[in-house]
């Protein structure tokens, strides 16, 4: 197997250590803070590029996550997978659970956060706005504070919609963005420039056997991370 270290550039990341569920249809990975889902502007290799060297054969992307935040990945390996899965994203099958750390409590620990969203391609960054602003569209997601540390509050965030930085906005829209997320309000930038946005469990039916299946993307090892407590 090719080394691939090197051209990752990520000494301590090794994308076969990723590898969080694979079989014939389908491969998940465990992606890090700042590494690219799929090629982009900046021509870092991306966790695409990676995913198909590791497997030595071409890989299809389902869904994506932002390059500042880390956790769980699903590619597929044929294009029968790629259909079944985007059928179930589309039809919100699919079950979503972040983990965010925030330093200002929300106002309640569980609520539902209801938002139209509009994306500005020119800064890549989504704003709340309302229903008749052309291009506006509906985002939900459910949080509840499963924790809090001396500095920090845990949210356990259940995505419902998928929108661009749906999470990021909509935190930020109630006073809590979102630590080192400096886009969407925070004070300040973490070191190297992610975000404490952790893609930490993904649930949908297998393609061909229907059975279920649930991935769940370790923590990174981090002060902030250390801190939490999961809750039985």
């Amino acid at each position: 197997m090719e080394d691939l270290t090197e051209q990752q550039e990520r000494p301590d990341f090794r994308i076969g250590d990723s590898v969080l569920y694979k079989n014939n249809q389908l491969i998940a990975f465990n992606k890090p803070v700042m590494l690219p889902v799929q090629p982009d502007k900046t021509g870092d290799k991306s966790l695409l590029d990676l995913g198909e060297m590791y497997c030595r054969s071409k890989l299809h992307l389902i869904h994506r996550l932002d390059r500042p935040a880390g956790g769980v990945v699903l590619f597929a390996k044929t294009t029968s997978a790629l259909v079944a899965l985007h059928e179930q994203f589309r039809n919100r099958e699919v079950e979503k659970t972040y983990i965010a750390a925030v330093q200002q409590a929300p106002p309640k620990d569980e609520d539902t956060l209801e938002h139209y969203l509009i994306k500005n391609g020119r800064t890549n960054r989504t704003a709340i706005t309302t229903a008749d602003t052309p291009g506006a569209q509906s985002a939900s997601l459910h949080y509840r504070r499963i924790g809090s540390s001396e500095r920090y509050h845990f949210l356990e965030i259940q995505l419902i919609s998928g929108r661009h930085h749906q999470i990021r906005a909509q935190l930020a829209a109630i006073g809590c963005p979102i630590k080192g997320d400096v886009k969407y309000g925070f004070r300040r930038s973490n070191p190297g420039g992610g975000i404490h946005l952790h893609a930490w469990k993904l649930g949908f039916l297998h393609p061909v056997s229907r059975e279920k299946v649930l991935l769940t993307a370790p923590f990174p090892d981090d002060p902030v991370w250390n801190e939490l407590q999961l809750p039985a």
